[in-house]
């Protein structure tokens, strides 16, 4: 098979061609097509703490076809998809044409969406629509007021506004690309894009002018305590990511005083039944030619040099893997 390997701690990661398919272990055998290169795995090639075990195959997502299984649940032929569970951090990830994984967080890919895709869409489209679960079981509506999402560049950010405009919310994006990235947020449905400094400069009292209905969180740290700070009485903030850092400078004011609800969003060990409840709703809500246009392709080969420039905030939208290239 072919594989990217990080054989050893510190090690760099290296492309083979005749990887050893005996390192692989599960009771789901598949024909990998896809992976997508998200933030994580610039960490894991970059070697920034994310890889927990050696040798490893990085990549925490990966779609193809089940080619033999001791699961009753799946059987040969079956389009699937894995999104986080470990994969690519303690467990072989896509990054490679074949993989072995636990049936438990494995997920039959709807029809509506291509292997291609649902690469496109990958964990960051699985953790904004855990998101937007989070937001609306907490009983968020349109008519609630504005909706804040930073990282919206990103690609979890960026799906996340698609999402929230197209369910009718009021879709505030802060970036800190805000020339690069302004216009496609705006295509993507924001009805205004802010710098992410505003958040980041703000007062720092727990308490601020109100200004977020709800908001989605991929930032952390001081970032993500004003914006807790600006949220309206009653809100929720789903929080998925520390890009800025995992401290929370903050007090328990914003969650007594405005019963603000922090919402934490774990898309690596979400049980199968909230897996299979994403996936249907990306395959019903996201608009599949509008994620086209956020979406860049690359082989193998391709993943090793995007690393540091994903790391860097250089890397916008979705980059699909195509491991057989």
């Amino acid at each position: 098979m072919r594989a990217i390997l990080i054989e050893s701690e510190g090690a760099t990661p290296r492309l083979l061609e005749d990887a050893d398919e005996s390192l692989l272990d599960g009771a789901v055998a598949v024909d990998v097509e896809y992976s997508s290169l998200n933030y994580k795995d610039g960490m894991a090639l970059a070697g920034r703490g994310i890889v927990r075990r050696h040798p490893l195959i990085p990549g925490i997502d990966l779609v193809g076809t089940v080619t033999e299984s001791a699961d009753g649940r799946f059987a040969p032929g079956d389009a699937v998809v894995l999104n986080g569970d470990g994969i690519g951090e303690t467990r072989h990830g896509g990054f490679a044409t074949r993989a072995r994984v636990r049936p438990d967080a494995l997920v039959r890919l709807p029809e509506a969406i291509s292997p291609a895709r649902a690469a496109a869409i990958g964990t960051a489209g699985f953790t904004a629509m855990l998101a937007l679960h989070r937001l609306e079981d907490a009983g968020l509506s349109p008519e609630d007021g504005d909706v804040l999402v930073t990282g919206a560049s990103g690609g979890a950010g960026s799906i996340a506004v698609a999402l929230l405009a197209a369910r009718g919310h009021r879709v505030v994006a802060a970036t800190g690309r805000q020339e690069e990235n302004g216009e496609l947020l705006r295509a993507l449905g924001a009805a205004e894009v802010i710098d992410r400094d505003e958040l980041l400069a703000a007062d720092g009292r727990p308490l601020q002018s109100q200004r977020w209905a709800a908001a989605v969180d991929g930032v952390g740290s001081a970032t993500l305590a004003n914006v807790l700070a600006q949220t309206r009485w009653g809100g929720t903030v789903a929080a998925y990511g520390l890009a800025q850092g995992p401290d929370l400078p903050t007090t328990v004011l914003p969650f007594i005083l405005r019963q603000v609800t922090l919402a934490g969003v774990n898309s690596v060990d979400a049980p199968r039944a909230v897996r299979e409840r994403a996936w249907a709703g990306l395959a019903a809500e996201l608009d599949l030619a509008l994620l086209d246009s956020l979406t860049a392709t690359v082989g193998l080969a391709g993943v090793l040099p995007l690393a540091e420039r994903i790391l860097a905030g250089q890397v916008s939208g979705r980059t699909v893997v195509d491991v057989r290239a």
